[in-house]
């Protein structure tokens, strides 16, 4: 952990009073987290991190969540490009992947989504899908892909269009996969590490089709319409989703390229 990562949990220990435990043995997404109890035996997580621009309106989120199906956050605090969060300490913990079959995991998920896809209160601060889905393509628009030009066209087409012609908009999760759900005491599942937005919630289902690399190249669409079916989303509408992600993230991960061509439309 670097020093500014080091003063920022000393002072924030003092101030919210905190008696903290040994920090986790795995870094989750680049964070010092570590369970912590408060002066009033509350049993808490400090998480601790530089600020991630996908990641900044974690706790925005969470408190719109408040609870259901998502853990809970206390308290935060942000100094300059330091985010702190006081988080619930979820028990047991241990990750839905850890625990069920990735079929089962489907169903879990497919839940929870339908649960989290609450409609955003007016003057809520978080941000447009569609934002996020531009500086995608910004930044990547250009990498160099194994696709047909053709079909990169179409997906960065995709990729901006599908935003912005959704039937309705919900907050988002953008992040859920069976990593960063847990097993909990006080609902059988919560939801942590959101990377919230708003917008079609039919794109919330690709972080799970995406770490499903079995299924995802060898039976791509039927994936989409097991995941489109639990999750109460248009299947069509989550394969286009699918595909322009795989031509986005083929630059970087080449082996996606031979499942966008197979969803290609």
């Amino acid at each position: 952990m670097d020093t500014v990562l080091v003063e920022a949990v000393t002072a924030l220990a003092a101030q919210w009073r905190l008696t903290l435990g040994k920090p986790c043995a795995t870094d989750i997404g680049g964070s010092w987290v570590a369970p912590a109890s408060g002066v009033d035996g509350r049993d808490l997580v400090l998480k601790v991190a530089h600020a991630h621009e996908e990641a900044r309106d974690e706790a925005v989120g969470l408190r719109l969540w408040a609870g259901r199906g998502a853990v809970q956050v206390h308290d935060e605090h942000t100094d300059g490009d330091v985010v702190a969060l006081l988080l619930e300490h979820v028990r047991p913990g241990t990750a839905l992947r850890d625990l069920r079959e990735e079929v089962d995991q489907d169903v879990v998920l497919a839940d929870l989504l339908q649960r989290l896809w609450i409609a955003a209160p007016s003057g809520h601060q978080l941000r447009a899908l569609r934002q996020m889905c531009e500086q995608w393509a910004r930044e990547h628009v250009d990498d160099p892909r194994p696709l047909d030009p053709g079909l990169v066209r179409a997906g960065f087409a995709l990729w901006l269009e599908l935003p912005t012609t959704a039937d309705r908009e919900t907050v988002l999760v953008t992040d859920l996969h069976a990593g960063n759900v847990l097993a909990a005491t006080r609902e059988p599942w919560l939801m942590i590490d959101p990377k919230p937005y708003v917008g079609d919630p039919a794109y919330d289902p690709l972080q799970h089709l995406l770490n499903c690399p079995g299924r995802l190249h060898t039976e791509p669409r039927a994936l989409v319409d097991r995941m489109a079916g639990l999750c109460g989303v248009q299947a069509e509408r989550l394969r286009l989703w699918l595909f322009a992600r795989c031509v986005v993230e083929s630059a970087w991960r080449s082996q996606l390229a031979l499942v966008a061509a197979e969803l290609a439309p």
